[in-house]
């Protein structure tokens, strides 16, 4: 019954189960990996998050470049504020007893003693970058040198959580903080970095620091989750199918071994069953042209067989008209 089974058709569906279910499972597995590495790095960011609030603040040269280990340390630097220099990061939102409120972010840049300049958030400040009304409450940074210590940020990029979309910044403004965003602005060097205040001049508030970017669970941790059911799910789908293919060709053997098989134009054989053209083979079935047989069935032409009692339909009804 299960001879089907060696036919090519089904050698090449066996071949494609058969190498189809591990790939699914391999990759959604995978996928699943990943999603937990993600919470994983989110636990632990959030562990040194909280121990970079108590831990001494540390030379920023030492904390260069920026990774997932180094974001959110507390980080110094010593030097003097570019005041011709000071730039309005708009589109920012904050959190507050209000909820989230629009604002931006007020960036000077701090001209180091070793030549170059870190860009440094002195807070948020709520209202519109482009309302005279709200820019004029931005305080003016301290003069002279000073010794700033703040929460140390990677450079942002267009991809980065709350860098809003769109075409260039008008004078005075930034989109992102980065260095490529800076290096046409300023006559000097940046740091591919930057810091974020822990204390700030009123009315500005501290902008609290970010997640390092592939540490936390974002959207694409929970991609990497929806990933992980969808590969599962054609696993599961790639069984069913088989099941239903081999059913299908079990019932169509197990019915061809019985006898029980559809003839010729959709006709069921002999013994009872529809025969070619639609008519009922012999044995009392149905002839030719929609015609009954001989036992007692209809003639050519309408008439009744022998045994049914009547001749030919036209002859006889010919010959009583003649009669009277």
């Amino acid at each position: 019954m299960y001879r089907f089974l060696l036919t090519p058709r089904w050698w090449g569906i066996n071949v494609f189960a058969v190498l189809a279910i591990p790939v699914c499972i391999f990759m959604g597995s995978w996928q699943l990996s990943r999603f937990e590495d993600r919470v994983d790095s989110h636990r632990q960011q959030e562990d040194r998050s909280a121990r970079a609030k108590t831990a001494a603040a540390r030379p920023l040269e030492r904390l260069l470049p920026v990774d997932q280990v180094t974001s959110g340390r507390q980080a110094s630097a010593r030097g003097h504020y570019d005041t011709g220099h000071q730039l309005l990061v708009p589109g920012r939102t904050l959190k507050d007893k209000h909820g989230e409120r629009q604002g931006f972010y007020v960036l000077t840049l701090l001209r180091t003693d070793g030549g170059k300049a870190l860009p440094v958030v002195r807070g948020w400040l709520p209202g519109d970058a482009g309302a005279k009304a709200d820019t004029a409450k931005v305080p003016a940074p301290p003069k002279g040198e000073v010794t700033v210590t703040g929460a140390l940020q990677a450079s942002e990029s267009q991809g980065t959580d709350g860098v809003p979309g769109g075409g260039g910044p008008a004078p005075g403004r930034l989109t992102m903080i980065s260095a490529a965003s800076l290096v046409n602005i300023v006559p000097y060097d940046v740091y591919d970095a930057w810091i974020t205040l822990t204390d700030t001049q009123a009315p500005l508030r501290a902008v609290p620091p970010a997640a390092a970017e592939g540490s936390g669970l974002d959207l694409k941790a929970f991609q990497n989750l929806g990933y992980t059911g969808e590969w599962f799910v054609f696993a599961g789908f790639v069984v069913f199918m088989w099941f239903r293919l081999f059913r299908r060709e079990s019932e169509a053997a197990r019915d061809a071994a019985l006898g029980i098989g559809v003839g010729v134009d959709g006709a069921v054989g002999a013994d009872g069953g529809v025969g070619p053209e639609g008519g009922v083979g012999p044995e009392g079935g149905v002839g030719p042209e929609g015609c009954a047989g001989a036992e007692g069935g209809v003639e050519l032409d309408g008439g009744v067989g022998a045994e049914g009692g009547e001749g030919q339909g036209e002859a006889a009804s010919a010959g009583r008209a003649g009669g009277r």
